[in-house]
């Protein structure tokens, strides 16, 4: 039954195990491989590797679409597999092994990786990973939860490998949108003009002769952690939904808002989640991540279309979503990723982005890469795509977290991923700064009087006065800016540092 997924006759006798595809790579090799939020990545061929680098010393530069899922990163980084990973990773173990130092890591825009690739601004890809449903009969594949960089990967890489994953149900097919833009300098404009638009085809086209191994596999996705809405994830969607209701009564938007992106995680899960008991209807999606959210509100009747680049959902959802393709097909798409994250696409569609920070400073500049500005958490993703061509950029983060020892607003932020001039609207627990037509003088106020913490409100209006006495457009006190950061240091609080 397997090899039936394979159309290719000649392909069958490529099929080989994960561990013979693993003695395919070599020391120095550049590797692309499909996933996107632990979707459709390697089950097998990946492990296998890390597992013959503990007694087989080697490293590669790893390039996939997002982060991969099954502890495969923190594998290979334990195994001291990785010389360089890019552009997106969220597992401990790696992180911690960037940060010592010991793997380099190049934190990129989702929207980049492809075009560095296709303009050759990166090494080539020596040999590519990819998790597919099949093997058509022209050679092209079936792509399974997720599409990333794998279309990318399938036409520039020197060789190809491929996981045919035999739990993904062969109805996975027509829900995918390929679409390849061409080549600087003969780009054309690519003709999405409502996230439901699909303009390209249901497969990646590959050439056979690529493809140095097949490797079955009948292993579902990680599941995604879906945290219950709690306190202050909820007082975050309130504020929003506050903000999107008088935005209507103004005429500025319809009960149709524009098209949504969120984030992953709880914040964005429970934003979402909040849509569903709202007076918004016929709602839209352009997004990255399909979650349990976005299954959710199109159940309630209040969404008609969602387009991403990948499918992440908890166990039970997923039982739900491909148990029952049918009810959905014609109300998702998955994408390559430089096409739901394409700056022309988000700024024509008029994307309403909501993302999340780490932390933000009271001129709206915001860091949601770097702890303490040094420490890297997981990646810009494609929050940065967004922001800067959204029709509105708004970045969610609670006010204050350990105990309230740290406030999430700061005199400056410790990391700059997002500047003043790319962001709309902030919001936290506490409520909501919109920062639309204000000077920075006027932000700082704002900002401080809405979304700061009460136990911090003091601490952060006597900065800014302070520096107002000294001047500036945007004014500081440089020898005090990252005192808080230094404080929660040395005392294990940002509270009193003075």
């Amino acid at each position: 039954m397997a090899y039936e997924r394979i159309k290719v006759q000649s392909l069958h006798d490529k099929v080989i195990t994960g561990e013979e595809a693993a003695k395919l790579f070599q020391n120095g090799m550049v590797v692309g491989s499909s996933g996107f939020t632990k979707a459709g990545d390697s089950k097998v061929v990946l492990p296998a590797l890390a597992e013959r680098a503990k007694v087989d010393p080697l490293k590669i530069t790893l390039i996939t679409g997002a982060s991969l899922g099954h502890g495969t990163d923190g594998k290979l980084a334990e195994a001291g597999a990785l010389s360089k990973r890019m552009p997106f990773q969220v597992d401990r173990i790696l992180r911690n092994k960037i940060n010592a130092g010991d793997v380099l890591f190049i934190d990129q825009h989702l929207s980049e990786t492809a075009e560095l690739l296709h303009n050759k601004n990166l090494p080539q890809v020596d040999i590519a990973v990819l998790e597919v449903a099949a093997i058509e009969s022209d050679g092209s594949i079936v792509p399974t939860t997720s599409v990333g960089n794998s279309a990318t990967f399938a036409a520039l890489a020197k060789q190809v490998i491929l996981e045919v994953n035999t739990a993904i149900p062969m109805s996975i097919k027509g829900i995918h949108d390929i679409y390849q833009a061409e080549d600087y300098p003969r780009r054309n404009v690519i003709p999405i003009v409502a996230p439901e638009n699909k303009i390209g085809r249901k497969t990646i086209p590959l050439d056979p002769s690529k493809v140095v191994g097949i490797v079955f596999t009948n292993e579902l996705d990680s599941p995604a952690y879906i945290a219950e809405p709690d306190i202050k994830t909820t007082a975050i969607a309130k504020h929003i939904l506050n903000f999107f209701e008088n935005e209507v009564e103004l005429g500025h938007l319809s009960e149709s808002l524009m098209p949504l992106q969120a984030g992953i995680g709880k914040v964005a899960n429970a934003v979402l989640t909040g849509f569903i008991h709202s007076k918004f209807r016929n709602l839209t999606m352009f997004s990255e991540v399909l979650q349990d959210s976005t299954f959710d509100l199109i159940d309630a009747g209040k969404l008609d279309f969602a387009s991403a680049s990948s499918i992440t959902v908890s166990e039970e959802c997923y039982s739900r979503v491909f148990d029952h393709l049918d009810r959905y097909r014609d109300k998702i798409v998955l994408r390559p990723q430089n096409i739901s994250n394409t700056p022309g696409l988000i700024k024509r569609l008029g994307i309403i982005a909501i993302n999340t920070a780490i932390e933000f400073d009271i001129y709206g500049n915001v860091n949601s890469t770097h702890t303490s500005g040094t420490n890297i958490m997981n990646g810009i993703g494609g929050s940065g795509d967004f922001a800067r061509n959204a029709y509105l950029s708004i970045f969610v983060t609670q006010a204050a977290s350990k105990g309230d020892a740290i406030s999430h607003i700061v005199p400056m932020v410790s990391h700059v991923d997002h500047t003043e001039h790319d962001v709309d609207i902030l919001v936290t627990d506490f409520g909501l700064a919109d920062l639309r037509g204000l000077a920075p003088r006027e932000r700082a106020k704002v900002i401080i009087e809405n979304c700061v913490h009460p136990d911090y409100k003091e601490q952060l209006f006597d900065y800014y006065n302070r520096a107002c006495e000294r001047g500036g457009h945007t004014p500081h006190l440089l020898e005090e800016a990252f005192s808080w950061h230094i404080h929660l240091r040395e005392k294990g609080t940002m509270k009193k540092h003075r």
